[in-house]
């Protein structure tokens, strides 16, 4: 390529998504003097979705901003609490976070969740159909133009990811009200209405029943509940919220 060099650096944040020679300080980039900024950023490997302030010389730019020679570029990293304007707040996950899908639930945040591989495509465009935020570890995902909105997960492990989840979005906590299972809202359920779908050992042991208004599943407070409500309190210590 033989055009404008420019001189960028990214905030340490965003240096894994970065070559190596890339994350100590300003290095050398040369552009092809049409491209725009967002698209050299997402050229060196990051996605917009992880990009906050664009900083030309100090100053503010757009993702837009065609840059020439001998501009100054700081890429920084996007602000917490991340504000997501125009819609209430809500996710879509991939196929490999069903984990962070269920646990998002199990705190009543809004969380679709793809089992099967749908495909980038796919899930891009329900992405913006439904307004909701992608959280994904795709890079190539984050960095398709029809998403509405979304997120890189940083880490693998499930509980690293609902506290990255949680720090940056800062989504309303009401645990216990969705169905880990479909994300449909749950409903107090009475023990007869719901006596046809227990086990005898369940019928015989809990009173207290909430049913999936949306796929039917009946919960109860059983074997697993402590592991769930140490979920729950350590997210609501933390994020704030209300535990039921």
């Amino acid at each position: 390529m033989n055009g404008p060099e420019i001189q960028i650096s990214f905030a340490p944040g965003l240096r894994l998504f970065v070559a190596a020679e890339r994350r100590s300080g300003h290095t050398a980039v040369t552009t092809d003097g049409v491209s725009s900024l967002g698209h050299v950023v997402e050229s060196l490997g990051v996605p917009l979705t992880e990009a906050g302030r664009l900083l030309v010389d100090g100053r503010p730019v757009d993702p837009s901003h065609v840059p020439a020679a001998g501009e100054t570029i700081d890429v920084e990293g996007v602000e917490r609490p991340q504000a997501v304007p125009g819609a209430p707040l809500r996710f879509l996950l991939d196929v490999h976070l069903g984990t962070l899908a269920r646990r998002l639930r199990l705190l009543g945040v809004d969380a679709a969740y793809e089992s099967e591989d749908i495909g980038d495509p796919a899930l891009a465009t329900r992405s913006a159909q439904e307004r909701r935020v992608m959280l994904s570890r795709d890079r190539g995902l984050l960095r398709r133009r029809e998403l509405w909105a979304g997120a890189y997960v940083y880490s693998d492990r499930p509980d690293d990811q609902l506290r990255d989840v949680l720090e940056r979005f800062a989504p309303h906590l009401a645990p216990w009200t969705r169905c880990t299972a479909c994300n449909g809202p749950l409903t107090d359920a009475d023990k007869d209405a719901v006596r046809d779908q227990l086990e005898t050992g369940t019928q015989k042991s809990y009173d207290v029943f909430a049913r999936c208004t949306e796929c039917g599943r009946v919960y109860w407070r059983g074997a697993h509940h402590a592991r769930l409500e140490a979920i729950v309190t350590d997210a609501v210590r933390e994020f704030g919220g209300a535990t039921a």
